[in-house]
């Protein structure tokens, strides 16, 4: 009686332990009754039946965002160049029974099919486009493969290529036209600064010779504008002088002898002079300054 006891224990043990079962937060698990699909269980304490019922191997499915390390491969572009690739595929399964039962491993479908893609993809693309445009083929092949996996109930979320490696000697050719294309550029932009030097410094003559005519003219019509003043002043003052004289003597005789008389009181002024000879003539001049004869 004890042992049949027991022996209904252990049975009642091993069918709630195959009965239960607790599934991770992170993933699916498919249930099969006698070989066929029977129901996912989602995260959470579930219950099957532990006689007729079993998870099958590989039905444990990882619904979190997973990766495909693409293994590096060697693509001929479509002008006969050899490049070297590798990238990222980031995935998602969004039905558990299509990536389970759609395709034998969809880990390996999916890293093929990609590689394939790839190789269509740059093959119709020059060196130069393949190494300038990432982005486009980045895009193009996550189009691809995104098609592509739908039927296996995943989603391909993002697909990165992580190098493009030229043969050694495209990459030195390509270094030496970089390294010639830096020195054109700089030369350009010497000759354009040197250029833009010699305006600016043409420019600034040109405006400072200018500068200088506007000055000379300037300076010419103020000596002009002067001499005429002073003209104007000499005719007054020989006017005045006349009006003044009445007849009496000759104005420009006294306007001659009155500068000869400022003259020799301007060098009798002067810190140089210890001592000035006045002319034998100093009193004729005098005379003719207030008009005696």
């Amino acid at each position: 009686m004890i042992y049949l006891i027991l022996a209904l224990a252990v049975i009642a043990a091993v069918l709630i332990s195959k009965g239960v079962r607790i599934v991770p937060q992170a993933e699916n698990w498919l249930v099969e009754r006698f070989g066929k699909y029977s129901g996912t269980l989602e995260p959470g304490l579930n219950l099957i039946n532990p006689i007729f019922s079993r998870i099958p191997i590989g039905g444990k499915i990882d619904i979190r965002e997973c990766l495909i390390d693409l293994n590096r491969q060697t693509i001929i572009t479509a002008d006969n160049a050899n490049v070297h690739v590798d990238g990222l595929v980031y995935y998602k399964i969004m039905d558990t029974y299509k990536a389970y039962y759609g395709v034998s491993n969809f880990h390996l479908a999916i890293e093929s099919l990609a590689a394939t893609s790839l190789r269509a993809i740059m093959g119709k693309m020059t060196l130069d486009a393949t190494l300038s445009n990432r982005d486009v083929i980045n895009a193009e092949l996550l189009v691809l493969l995104d098609e592509a996996t739908d039927s296996w109930g995943t989603k391909i979320t993002r697909v990165e290529i992580q190098d493009i490696a030229p043969p050694e000697d495209i990459q030195r050719a390509m270094s030496e036209q970089m390294k010639a294309e830096r020195s054109k550029r700089a030369q350009i932009i010497t000759a354009e600064g040197e250029r833009q030097a010699a305006i600016e410094k043409a420019e600034g003559e040109k405006r400072a010779a200018i500068l200088k005519a506007e000055g000379v003219k300037e300076s010419a019509q103020l000596e002009a504008e002067a001499r005429e003043r002073l003209a104007q002043a000499e005719a007054v003052a020989l006017t005045v002088v006349s009006e003044s004289l009445k007849g009496s003597g000759d104005p420009i005789s006294y306007l001659i002898g009155k500068e000869y008389v400022d003259k020799m009181g301007e060098m009798a002024k002067s810190p140089n002079s210890k001592f000035i000879v006045l002319p034998s003539d100093l009193l004729k001049s005098i005379e003719g300054l207030i008009g005696k004869k």
